[in-house]
């Protein structure tokens, strides 16, 4: 991830990002082609964690799904909102947190770009742009509530699809994941990016907690995939 300055202004693929919103970068590509490796259609109902941009519930939509996205940002939502509009597509965005604007409803897709770079703070910023990726000193704060409400959020043959940093630890996501009887999850694609300037700016304290050795410049990203029984 490399978290450069967010300013408002028109990215690729004609989306807007207004100011302080997460700017599409390595992790959101490698997310959108995961996905499209998915079946969908009109009776596919996705959501999308953390929707930033909503560059992946768009993408969803633009292949006929009816997708839903939730972001904690207000700036996201209206973000997400222009750029379906922009794009003429159907996209329901909500704000708020993603499990209390979920409760009773279940998906065929969940796909999340969540918070993910450790960082120094035992709590989730409440504002600013770190909100996007500052997710606790191990990185999991949200992957972690990802994973424990999948089983939930996914109907029978359901699949999630979440990137997030080597440094989380993959294995672990797995594991939390598969300890739901009905789900099961994999790793299915890996890729390594020059490290931005959030890791680098925190290079020292990553190391001093043995999440990053002294030469590294290239993160690891992983897409994780679970799929409902």
């Amino acid at each position: 991830m490399s978290c450069s300055a967010l300013p408002q202004g028109e990215l690729p693929g004609g989306l807007i990002a207004l100011r302080g919103v997460y700017r599409p970068q390595a992790d959101t590509r490698l997310l959108a082609a995961a996905l499209e490796q998915e079946e969908l259609g009109p009776r596919t109902d996705v959501l999308e964690i953390g929707t930033g941009t909503g560059a992946l519930a768009l993408q969803a939509a633009g292949r006929g799904a009816r997708a839903t996205a939730v972001d904690v940002s207000w700036s996201a939502v209206v973000t997400a909102r222009l750029n379906a509009l922009r794009r003429r597509l159907p996209l329901r965005v909500l704000h708020g947190d993603f499990v209390a604007r979920t409760t009773g409803r279940r998906f065929d897709l969940v796909v999340s770009n969540p918070p993910y770079v450790p960082a120094p703070e035992a709590r989730l910023p409440s504002r600013g742009p770190e909100r996007a990726w500052d997710a606790g000193p191990d990185g999991r704060m949200v992957i972690d509530r990802i994973c424990s409400a999948a089983p939930a959020l996914l109907r029978p043959g359901g699949v999630l699809l979440m990137v997030h940093s080597g440094m989380c630890g993959a294995e672990e996501t797995v594991d939390r994941l598969t300890r739901a009887p009905q789900l099961t999850a994999e790793v299915m694609a890996r890729a390594y990016v020059p490290w931005g300037p959030v890791l680098r700016s925190r290079r020292a304290w990553l190391e001093r907690r043995g999440l990053a050795a002294g030469a590294e410049e290239q993160e690891e990203l992983v897409i994780i995939r679970a799929r409902h029984r």
